[in-house]
């Protein structure tokens, strides 16, 4: 039978929208929106890496990212945001990783190796690489850079390997308990191959996870030994 004048069926849309088809254009433009983002981050980190930040123009991270000029101010505030973004998409996850308390019974030394092998392969290996040798090469012109990195990566890092050191000095682990109050020198060797990486890996590659290995023998004692 005909409905009466004025009435809807059970289930019709008065306005004719179409909620899933309207969810599914707000994906689609999430998606573009988190896309076009990471090509400008990418493409950011090309153009520091090849022209130095000072050098670096918005103009061409736009041309090598493939989108207009403004739709990277759609995005982040300035050069020095975009430059934040970097540190802050591609290091900072990282350093979550080493901040998880030790789990009771595994030898400080074999936790401390296993960030160091997530640090030889997700940023020793990997473009991160390039944002190290970025900041080295950057922070001293530009503080306000290296205060983020600070801030954001390096300054955490430090905390967590710190309290690695002090529950190995507790459990009688550590073969220097003075190690405590540098945790800096833990890492040192790893900041050291990012350099040498950069400068002389042509010339002289160098064996890292080797090179890793012997500085843990030295802090903590031969891997296995009694």
């Amino acid at each position: 039978p005909a409905a009466p004048p004025g009435s809807r069926r059970p289930g019709s849309n008065p306005s004719g929208s179409n909620p899933a088809g309207s969810e599914r254009q707000a994906n689609n433009r999430a998606e573009k929106s988190a896309g076009r983002r990471s090509a400008i981050v990418a493409a950011a980190l090309q153009e520091f890496c090849a022209r130095g930040y000072a050098a670096a123009r918005l103009d061409d991270v736009a041309r090598r990212a493939g989108v207009a000029k403004g739709t990277i101010y759609l995005h982040f505030r300035d050069k020095e945001a975009l430059f934040q973004e970097i540190v802050r998409t591609m290091l900072a996850p990282m350093i979550s990783a080493i901040e998880q308390a030790p789990p009771p019974g595994v030898p400080i030394r074999a936790l401390v190796q296993q960030r160091v092998e997530v640090f030889i392969r997700e940023v020793y290996a990997t473009e991160r690489c390039d944002v190290l040798r970025l900041v080295m090469a950057e922070g001293p012109r530009f503080p306000e850079l290296a205060e983020f990195h600070y801030r954001t990566v390096v300054a955490r890092a430090i905390a967590a390997i710190r309290a690695l050191l002090e529950a190995a000095a507790a459990r009688g682990e550590l073969a220097h308990a003075e190690l405590v109050g540098f945790p800096q020198l833990v890492v040192a060797p790893l900041l050291m191959s990012v350099v040498w990486n950069g400068l002389f890996e042509r010339f002289a590659p160098l064996d890292v996870t080797a090179l890793m290995r012997t500085h843990l023998d030295m802090l903590f004692g031969k891997e296995g030994a009694p």
